[in-house]
C-alpha cells in the first residue's frame, strides 16, 4: 500500500489555501477556482484550521448569515487531525472512517504542511491497488 509520500509526488494540484482573516466568500471562490471541498487555512505557515463545505452549510447557510460578512476563523474547524508523509493510504482511511472526517492535511518531519488528501484519493488509490492485485491473479492463474 502506498504511502501518502508516494500518493502526493501523484497529484499535481497547488495547494489550496486561506488565511483565517479573509472572508468565507472569498473562501468558497478558492473552493470553486480549485473544484476541492475544503481548504486548509494557514496563518503564514502555520496550519490553524480547516474550512470545508460542511462548515459553510452548517454554520453560514443554515443560520442565515451571509459569507461576505464572515471570516474563516468564525466558521472553520480548528482542532485538525494531520497526518505525516510515511502514512499509508490503509491507515488514513482507517483514521477518516473513524474520526468521521473528509480531509486531512498532510506534514512533514518540520511539521510544515505539505498537501492534503480526501476520503475520494483514499477510495480512487484503495480501487487502483484492488484493480492491480486482480490484474495479476488473472495473469498468474491464464499463465
Amino acid at each position: 500500500m502506498k504511502t501518502l509520500r508516494q500518493l502526493l509526488a501523484g497529484k499535481h494540484r497547488t495547494l489550496a489555501v486561506v488565511s483565517p482573516k479573509d472572508t468565507v466568500f472569498h473562501a468558497l471562490t478558492l473552493m470553486a477556482d480549485h473544484d476541492v471541498g475544503a481548504l486548509l487555512v494557514l496563518d503564514g505557515e502555520q496550519l490553524v484550521g480547516l474550512l470545508s463545505e460542511r462548515d459553510y452549510a452548517r454554520k453560514i447557510a443554515l443560520q442565515g448569515k451571509t459569507s461576505r460578512d464572515v471570516r474563516v476563523q468564525d466558521i472553520m474547524s480548528d482542532k485538525v487531525l494531520y497526518v505525516g508523509l510515511e502514512h499509508s493510504v490503509d491507515e488514513c482511511m482507517a483514521l477518516m472512517t473513524e474520526k468521521r472526517v473528509r480531509h486531512l492535511p498532510v506534514l512533514d518531519e518540520a511539521q510544515q504542511v505539505v498537501g492534503i488528501v480526501s476520503i475520494g484519493d483514499m477510495v480512487k488509490e484503495t480501487i487502483g491497488e484492488q484493480q492491480f492485485i486482480i490484474q495479476q491473479l488473472e495473469s498468474y492463474i491464464s499463465g
